[in-house]
């Protein structure tokens, strides 16, 4: 009994399906076995002629670039201490070399409880920082490592030959 309900159902299923064949596909498919032997040539339209190139003077190279922070502004920004000059006696550091915006925080390493930065240079090379190095073009000094940010101070020009110091940080991305 049973057996004959799945039967009488399977039956029922074929004649819907059977019932949503379009008279029409026995055309469509001789249309596509003869396509299928000739497809025919193939027409491109042909390729308009290119423009005239006109260069563009852009005089604003010298300039911030607008996808970079600007320096706070003046009111909210302290005077200034010619004393946070930043030592021109130190040797540059390797990671100095760059932007900070070009360097890439891509681990932290704990080794006998001290931290230090695996930091990515735009050529592809790690470099394993500590607090106290510096890295980036605003004299960066790393203050703290954190186990996903590095934190850092810099000293960038206030304007009339006095220093600020801003702090930043690097995340770990992902």
């Amino acid at each position: 009994m049973r057996h004959a309900g799945n039967g009488l159902a399977l039956l029922g299923l074929a004649l819907l399906l059977g019932a949503c064949r379009d008279a029409g596909t026995g055309e469509l498919e001789q249309e596509l076995a003869t396509l299928r032997v000739d497809p025919g040539e193939l027409v491109l339209a042909p390729v308009p002629p290119l423009p005239d190139y006109r260069a563009v003077d852009y005089r604003f190279a010298d300039r911030r670039s607008p996808f970079q922070a600007a320096l706070p502004e003046r009111r909210l920004m302290s005077v200034g201490d010619a004393d946070l000059a930043p030592d021109d006696a130190r040797s540059p550091e390797p990671l100095e070399a760059y932007e900070l915006e070009q360097l890439d925080l891509v681990g932290i390493l704990t080794v006998g409880g001290t931290p230090s930065a695996l930091i990515r240079a735009p050529g592809g090379k790690v470099h394993r920082l500590r607090v106290g190095d510096h890295m980036g073009s605003d004299f960066g000094r790393i203050v703290d490592i954190a186990s996903a940010t590095v934190k850092l101070v810099e000293i960038v020009p206030a304007g009339q030959g006095a220093w600020i110091e801003r702090s930043t940080q690097l995340l770990l991305d992902g």
